[in-house]
């Protein structure tokens, strides 16, 4: 089993209902996963990064990315969701974070990374035997972009969790 970086868009007032009843947020998550078109162009409600999110992770937190991005910053909940609880951004961090992506590119994110690093840092998956691995998670990143820049663009929050 594979663990995976998820996403879930909320509006301000879903966020609210959210924090009262993860249970609810769970089932939201679940269903726009279930009914999710992967063409959508960064609409969707639903969002992953699949294993990408350690690398992803790393890669941001080297550039001192001011969003947590890949884990999110506040804790939605205690219930555990696959591999830790949820937290969450709200929609002035989703804001800071697509104005903040909108001047990092992929290319500048793994400028100078060792493939050894990865491996010392013991970034999931473990398969950075070569430099082109770096290249992995290159579409998952620029997805990512456009997926957080439709959030911030509607005011959205965001849920994050690896499951």
């Amino acid at each position: 089993m594979s663990m995976n970086g998820e996403y879930l868009r909320l509006t301000p007032a879903e966020l609210k209902r959210a924090l009262a009843d993860a249970g609810w947020a769970l089932e939201l998550a679940e269903k726009a996963q279930d009914e999710q078109d992967e063409d959508d162009g960064g609409a969707g409600r639903w969002f992953s990064t699949g294993q990408t999110w350690n690398l992803l992770a790393f890669l941001l937190r080297r550039a001192r990315f001011p969003v947590d991005l890949v884990f999110g910053e506040e804790t939605l909940t205690e219930e555990d969701w696959g591999y830790g609880k949820p937290r969450y951004l709200t929609p002035e961090r989703v804001r800071l974070a697509a104005d903040a992506l909108a001047r990092t590119s992929y290319d500048r994110l793994v400028d100078g990374v060792d493939p050894a690093e990865l491996t010392e840092a013991e970034v999931y998956p473990l398969i950075w035997d070569e430099p082109a691995a770096l290249d992995w998670a290159r579409d998952d990143f620029g997805s990512l972009v456009e997926y957080v820049r439709g959030a911030a663009a509607d005011g959205d929050a965001l849920v994050l969790w690896i499951d």
